[in-house]
């Protein structure tokens, strides 16, 4: 079967946030996961791995660790979400997208026997797209023979599909109000949602962060037994701000003084190399690999990650910045971004975002920074409505033009803003996968 075909079958699964008028709100249940995998043969027994949860930084601090990993020269499989381009992007393996060919055969695979399950009755229905592309990436992984997985949680951590593993080490980000419907209205509710991926006897790497969310860990935490590592050793008091945007600082690793250059930009990021470099640490002393100094800085410093405060130009010279941020700790992160780009005028945002977002707490958050807002919706079948947008917009008082699509939206944007000025695309993964595609194809 061809990979069009197979990304046809994907798409047609359903989504695991997204429910049909009339149709009943999906529930998830981390033990079909685990029938699903023992027909695949267990393949996520089949090698080590990190698990990553939390709201904000998950990504970021998994591409970073990753980096790292490969830097001393591990075979590392890097399984993250969502893409912004191409599903392929979810699945990594020494850096690389999986194939297209790869993509087609392991998918067939889990597909065909997800079907044969649910057949004979040992599934209620067939996986969905994340439980497919999960065991297709554990599949992929174990073929591969990596040294170990870095897995990013898809959303909460305790009926993530992702949950099945044994991690080596499990790492919790930044805890913020994000799918409350699913994971609680509280931090306290959504941070035990997290700790879900806690084993044990295990450990954890994380930081100091909101007050609820640290009591909540703690007690996760207590109940297990769980050893605690805290990643502040590694955040810098001092850093550089320099024009090119990358987190510039020297840090003391293992007795040894490297040089943090990282092309993640934001000083929000300095908490997710801080968790990155803990992890390594932690694996190197308790875990057996061998991860030097070095090895460390080399990571970071290759680390890619794009759509994360990525900056362009466009073709008549103005500045381009894209950032994923999707939720108000986000837009609070590329707000103190936008604090150090002041000089550039005039500034114009595109912005799209999911309807379950906080639209209205987004746009008071950004759209005043901005002498125009254009509104498009994003690809996908939650997005928030065009008069959802506006109205937020109109509740600012910012100027702001409805366009049909991302596409609209970045020629409008490249119409309105002079050479000296900026455009930014931020409020969705979708959206910025969009303008990337017209900026990088």
């Amino acid at each position: 079967m061809s990979y069009a075909a197979a990304i046809d079958s994907l798409f047609a699964l359903a989504g695991e946030l997204h429910t049909p008028a009339g149709q009943p709100r999906r529930k998830f249940e981390l033990e079909h996961m685990r029938v699903l995998a023992a027909a695949l043969g267990n393949p996520q027994t089949k090698f080590p791995s990190v698990l990553i949860a939390g709201t904000n930084g998950k990504g970021s601090t998994s591409a970073t660790l990753s980096s790292i990993l490969r830097a001393a020269g591990y075979r590392v499989g890097l399984y993250t979400s969502p893409h912004l381009v191409r599903v392929n992007e979810r699945i990594r393996i020494d850096g690389s997208d999986i194939s297209d060919d790869d993509f087609a055969r392991f998918y067939f695979h889990v597909d065909d026997t997800a079907r044969r399950l649910v057949d004979e009755g040992k599934l209620p229905a067939p996986p969905s797209f994340f439980e497919s592309m999960t065991a297709l990436a554990f599949t992929a992984f174990a073929e591969a023979k990596i040294d170990i997985a870095v897995l990013e949680v898809g959303m909460g951590g305790r009926l993530d599909a992702t949950n099945i593993v044994e991690p080596l080490v499990s790492v919790i980000t930044d805890i913020s109000l994000d799918h409350t419907e699913w994971l609680g209205p509280t931090i306290s509710l959504i941070t035990r949602e997290k700790a879900g991926i806690l084993r044990e006897n295990g450990v954890l790497v994380t930081l100091p962060q909101h007050p609820e969310a640290n009591t909540a860990l703690g007690e996760a935490a207590t109940n297990l037994n769980v050893r605690g590592v805290n990643a502040a050793e590694y955040i810098p008091s001092r850093t550089t701000h320099p024009e090119d945007g990358r987190n510039r600082y020297t840090l003391q690793v293992e007795g040894q003084n490297i040089e943090v250059d990282s092309p993640l930009a934001g000083q929000h990021q300095q908490r997710n190399l801080a968790l990155a470099i803990a992890t390594a640490a932690e694996l190197r002393n308790n875990h057996g690999y061998k991860l030097t100094p070095a090895n460390i800085e080399h990571g970071i410093r290759g680390t890619r990650w794009p759509g994360r405060m990525e900056r362009f130009t466009a073709a008549n010279g103005a500045a381009i910045l894209l950032d994923v941020g999707h939720n108000p700790a986000g837009a609070w992160a590329l707000r103190s971004v936008l604090a150090d780009l002041e000089s550039y005028a005039p500034k114009t945002l595109i912005f799209g975002c999911l309807g379950d977002k906080p639209v209205a707490e987004l746009a008071q958050i950004l759209f005043p920074l901005f002498d125009r807002v254009l509104l498009t919706p994003v690809d996908s079948p939650r997005s928030a409505t065009l008069d959802d947008l506006a109205a937020a917009a109109a509740a600012t008082g910012t100027a702001y033009e409805r366009c049909a699509d991302a596409q609209e939206a970045f020629r409008r944007s490249q119409e309105m803003t002079s050479p000296m000025g900026l455009i930014v695309g931020t409020g969705s993964v979708y959206l910025v996968g969009a303008l990337r595609a017209e900026l990088a194809p």
